[in-house]
């Protein structure tokens, strides 16, 4: 979760409003020198440019290929009926009117609505009156326009336990879609999870895809994680440089040295740190300012 900022609306406003990208003038500056010997880390717009528009929406996914970022991370939960669908939290509370529409319905958790109720949501105006209406998108909905902003995707199952078979479907729908084509699979496509069962789940029914591990595993432990997984993807919170480089010198699932992609990093000064760390990747609410202070 995150606090937005009136930054962030005055952006969200120029992205959506006025059609004009207009980067926020109050961010926290880089500072000017970075160590050269570092390679700028991939940026991935965390539930999509989730700091400018609705999380997990198609406009947080139009958000991000507004600011020029190719990669987007999204969660993926599936409705009593069995459609795949894209929100993060397993309660509907939060991120849509589900109080309002269906107030006899308690708890509100996604796996008790079909995809048709979940349709008549507005996951929007929680954010901003001007992404009233906006609704959870599908899976599918979500593949299609990440391919027609030609951008890439950073897939986490979430909350994997409370959806058994789950890991399957979701190969059928990105086989479905085109995403398990050879281009995708090369360099377009990740899975990951916190759940080690479901990780291994992917790469058993699919071991040309690319998987992360979400989680800090004890250094002792990487090998056996390096058996079944391409990266190890941690909290920012939780890692040093030695922490990095131990993943780092292992060699993943696919033959290739361990990524580490680590999360959630919104400020500037921030982002600059974990570059020095050695990062492969950072995932952030403002990828145009991660992008900014580590470029």
């Amino acid at each position: 979760m995150f606090v937005r900022t009136a930054t962030a609306s005055a952006t969200a406003a120029a992205l959506f409003g006025a059609g004009a990208l207009l980067l926020p003038a109050d961010r926290p500056q880089a500072p000017a020198q970075l160590s050269a010997q570092r390679a700028d880390p991939v940026v991935v717009a965390h539930r999509g440019a989730s700091g400018y528009a609705p999380e997990n929406t198609l406009a947080a996914v139009d958000a991000a290929e507004a600011l020029g970022i190719d990669w987007v991370e999204n969660d993926v939960q599936r409705t009593r009926d069995g459609v795949l669908v894209v929100l993060h939290d397993t309660g509907l509370k939060r991120t849509t009117d589900v109080e309002q529409v269906f107030p006899d319905r308690a708890p509100w958790a996604v796996k008790d609505f079909t995809a048709a109720e979940l349709a008549k949501l507005d996951a929007g105006s929680w954010f901003g009156t001007q992404f009233a209406g906006a609704r959870i998108p599908t899976l599918t909905e979500f593949l299609h326009r990440l391919e027609r902003n030609r951008q890439k995707l950073l897939l986490e199952i979430k909350s994997p336990a409370t959806y058994p078979g789950i890991e399957r479907e979701i190969i059928q729908t990105l086989g479905r879609t085109g995403w398990l084509d050879r281009s995708h699979v090369r360099s377009r496509l990740v899975v990951q999870s916190f759940g080690a069962d479901s990780v291994k789940k992917i790469h058993s029914l699919r071991p040309d895809v690319t998987t992360g591990f979400l989680g800090t595993p004890a250094v002792a432990d990487l090998p056996s994680y390096a058996a079944f997984t391409d990266q190890i993807n941690p909290s920012y919170a939780t890692i040093d440089a030695d922490y990095v480089a131990a993943v780092q010198r292992l060699k993943g699932a696919h033959g290739k040295r361990l990524r580490v992609n680590t999360w959630t990093v919104n400020k500037a000064a921030d982002a600059v740190r974990a570059r020095e760390l050695g990062v492969d990747g950072i995932i952030t609410n403002f990828p145009d300012v991660v992008r900014d202070a580590t470029s």
